[in-house]
């Protein structure tokens, strides 16, 4: 038996907030998507890809343009907020700041226009109300989710939630 209390038989959890756990959720499905949009079938006219510009014809689900650095961008701010869920603090940089990013973009795309040169993803207008509606989401995750941890008590069953947990960083 170690010093804790606890049999060597019982694994050690990492125990997280809920702020965290939706930077994962985030993370997740930015990775899934980025993923998504190079099967094709799940992105159709997949061969009419282009790496980058206007002139990419494929389209994820058949609603949303994509091209190659569209999907590495969802793979890369995806693994990004995978990372950054594993603090309190990263996590909610990640959820705020990548919101107000994605408000931004959803914004940019609007004037710009689905043939404008400067619409160098691509995205179209599904794309930029998507955009919009992410940013919103992240924003109110990112401050809606509080830090709030269970003491080592709680984790035992010994007490009420408090505000710390071995190793949490705010």
């Amino acid at each position: 038996m170690s010093t804790t209390g606890h049999h060597w038989w019982e694994a050690e959890r990492r125990r997280t907030t809920a702020v965290q756990d939706g930077a994962s959720g985030v993370g997740l499905v930015f990775v899934v998507v980025g993923v998504l949009g190079f099967l094709p079938g799940i992105t159709q006219d997949f061969s009419n890809m282009t790496f980058s510009g206007t002139d990419s014809e494929a389209h994820l689900l058949g609603v949303f343009q994509v091209s190659v650095l569209h999907n590495l961008v969802h793979l890369v701010f995806g693994v990004l907020g995978l990372f950054m869920a594993w603090t309190v603090r990263t996590a909610r940089w990640y959820l705020i700041g990548g919101g107000v990013l994605y408000l931004l973009l959803g914004m940019y795309g609007f004037p710009v226009g689905d043939e404008h040169a400067g619409n160098f993803l691509p995205a179209n207008t599904a794309d930029d109300w998507l955009h919009l509606g992410l940013g919103l989401l992240m924003i109110a995750l990112g401050l809606l989710l509080h830090a709030k941890l269970p003491k080592e008590s709680e984790a035992r069953g010994e007490g009420d939630f408090g505000e710390t947990n071995r190793g949490a960083a705010r």
